[in-house]
């Protein structure tokens, strides 16, 4: 609940939406339970940044290839960004159908290969039930794959930094066996 109450209180601070006098006050008093608990996170929500000082900058690049797996790729994404505003957004975008884009665990291998297994045992190549099956075993379970995880990542920007917590890594998501360069569009939000 308290996180509803903090984006609702962002929405309306920051696109300046006026509620009603009676509507403010229904609000206030069913909110109230919950001031005590968001207190701690004032100085963070109530950072308001004037629409002119906004700037949205968008580049699109290529990933080296990977073979099939998870591939932690922070660093080669944060090398190809612009400068990173001092508060903002970052949002990755893949723009394939058989790759994916996710946030996971940066300090241990093994989550990558693990990941690897239990996508491959949740998703099997050569079912029976598969139609398109024109472009190879791994095609259709490659579509599938990129489906569960995404293809499109937004990431904090605090302090010119990514705010991505101190085990999380931009894991790239190669679902196919043949490599090929992956293109991704990165757009970057803030002041």
């Amino acid at each position: 609940m308290s996180l509803l109450y903090c984006s609702i209180v962002f929405v309306f601070e920051w696109t300046n939406i006026a509620l009603s006098p009676q509507s403010a006050k229904n609000f206030t008093r069913l909110m109230q339970p919950f001031t005590q608990e968001l207190s701690i996170f004032a100085p963070i929500l109530y950072q308001k940044i004037p629409l002119q000082d906004m700037s949205i900058r968008q580049i699109e690049f290529s990933l080296p290839s990977h073979e099939r797996g998870f591939h932690l790729v922070t660093d080669e994404i944060v090398a190809q960004l612009p400068p990173l505003p001092a508060v903002g957004l970052l949002h990755l975008f893949i723009k394939h159908t058989s790759a994916a884009l996710s946030i996971n665990e940066n300090a241990d291998p093994d989550v990558q290969a693990d990941l690897e297994a239990i996508f491959n045992r949740l998703v099997k190549e050569r079912e029976p039930y598969y139609r398109h099956t024109c472009e190879g075993d791994d095609d259709m379970p490659a579509h599938a794959k990129c489906t569960l995880t995404g293809t499109g990542l937004t990431i904090p920007v605090t302090n010119h930094r990514l705010n991505m917590g101190i085990w999380q890594g931009i894991y790239l998501c190669e679902f196919r066996n043949g490599r090929e360069r992956r293109k991704i569009v990165a757009t970057v939000i803030g002041e």
